[in-house]
């Protein structure tokens, strides 16, 4: 009887059982809720209900302005926070860095009802303003997300492409737009896409912050998976999924090393 050989592709097992535990069964549970109704039967109803709504249309044009908004206002401030970050000249960028990402180690709930208590000590509240306590809670939570890949991009910068960019006449504004625009595109989408989607899914962030007075896709998968619709709340996951997929195919050249000289996700 011939033994069985131990290799290195073993130590992947556990990582492929939690994968089918984990993603591969849910995903298909969450297909089968989706496109079948109370009886088990196939159907494309949930899909025509969830598209028939206003509310829920609504609700998900809301969930993309937010996310886009959010995902703009992080990458304004945090692109160039990570360049004077990632600049030569600058001491110990590693520990200032790390001031950012600290507040991610705190509870993701703590830290936002934290947030709400700040507001409401400078007079904001979510009752009043839900929308731009919800923004700030989102830019607040997902800015880290931002900085660190930009970051990284930006520390394998080519400085001489940029020294000759200004030796030959360019001005700052086209230096920036012409070469190191490009060079820090690869961090940007990496960035956009780390907050994007999660902003437009959250659900925690708009009820602490907004007094549950705004509504975002995950609020509305929650809310159907409360109520023990699970057809419908289904139907919205896979919407998400489908526009998480979306993205990633679109911006998936840009994300490619090999695209940007001197770049490193």
């Amino acid at each position: 009887m011939s033994k069985i050989k131990f290799t290195r592709k073993w130590l992947s097992l556990p990582y492929a059982v939690f994968m089918i535990l984990f993603v591969v069964i849910p995903l298909v549970l969450i297909l089968g809720y989706a496109f079948t109704d109370a009886e088990g039967n196939f159907t494309f109803r949930n899909l025509a209900s969830l598209f028939g709504s206003a509310s829920n249309v609504n609700t998900i044009l809301v969930s993309f302005i937010i996310g886009a908004a959010n995902t703009v206002i992080c990458l304004l401030i945090g692109y160039p926070v990570a360049y004077f970050l990632a600049h030569r000249e600058i001491k110990m960028p590693t520990a200032i860095v790390l001031l950012f990402v600290m507040p991610m180690w705190i509870n993701f709930v703590l830290r936002t009802a934290a947030t709400r208590d700040l507001l409401y000590w400078i007079g904001l509240n979510g009752g009043e303003h839900p929308y731009l306590c919800t923004m700030i809670g989102m830019v607040y939570n997902y800015l880290p997300f931002v900085i660190l890949p930009l970051y990284t991009t930006m520390t394998k910068l080519d400085y001489s492409q940029i020294e000759a960019s200004s030796d030959l006449g360019a001005r700052p504004l086209q230096t920036f737009v012409q070469v190191i625009l490009p060079m820090t595109a690869p961090g940007i989408v990496s960035a956009a896409t780390m907050v994007f989607m999660p902003t437009m899914s959250s659900y925690v962030i708009s009820d602490v912050m907004g007094e549950r007075k705004l509504s975002l896709i995950g609020n509305s998968i929650q809310l159907y998976f409360d109520q023990g619709l699970w057809h419908m709340g289904s139907i919205v996951a896979v919407v998400m999924l489908l526009l998480i997929a979306v993205g990633m195919f679109a911006t998936k050249n840009v994300q490619k090393e090999d695209d940007v000289r001197g770049t490193m996700l």
